[in-house]
């Protein structure tokens, strides 16, 4: 495989500041600062997530992105249920916690991904149907930026913005 270009080169670390940064967006880590553990597992009137709710379906599905874009072996969750946990409460902040610390984990796993230019981002995926790492750093972060405006709209409807 040829060296990558200074395009491409350009493009994966664009790739990469759209996962984490935020720019235009929110971050996860503001979203999630001092959230009050109280009202993790509520749903405000009218809406039909809780906090954990969006963290963790946020945390399953870039997980699934991750995992898809890395290895034919991946099964991914059972569609939906497999995409959202069982209760709208965590059982800990421990849970809590752990589910910000997975999500950060598989973040930094999909820029070193994104990183290595052994990686084509325009290949077709083998194992999918037309999917190319490209499109899949695109989905996650298009998910992640849809979810973390219902995160932070939870937290405005329960009060619990800083």
């Amino acid at each position: 495989m040829s060296a990558p270009s200074r395009t491409d080169e350009a493009l994966r670390e664009q790739l990469i500041e759209l996962l984490q940064s935020g720019h235009a967006h929110i971050t996860l880590e503001q979203a999630v600062k001092n959230f009050p553990h109280d009202k993790l597992g509520l749903r405000p009137p009218g809406a039909p997530h809780s906090a954990w709710e969006l963290l963790e379906h946020m945390r399953i599905a870039q997980n699934d992105i991750l995992r898809f874009s890395q290895s034919a072996a991946y099964v991914s969750p059972k569609w939906p249920e497999g995409y959202w946990p069982e209760s709208p409460a965590p059982k800990s902040k421990q849970e809590w916690n752990e589910s910000v610390h997975a999500f950060r984990e598989d973040l930094a796993a999909f820029a070193a991904l994104l990183r290595d230019p052994a990686h084509d981002l325009y290949k077709r995926i083998p194992w999918g149907d037309g999917q190319t790492l490209l499109r899949e750093a695109l989905l996650a972060a298009d998910h992640n930026a849809y979810h973390l405006g219902q995160l932070i709209l939870v937290r405005r409807l329960l009060g619990a913005l800083d």
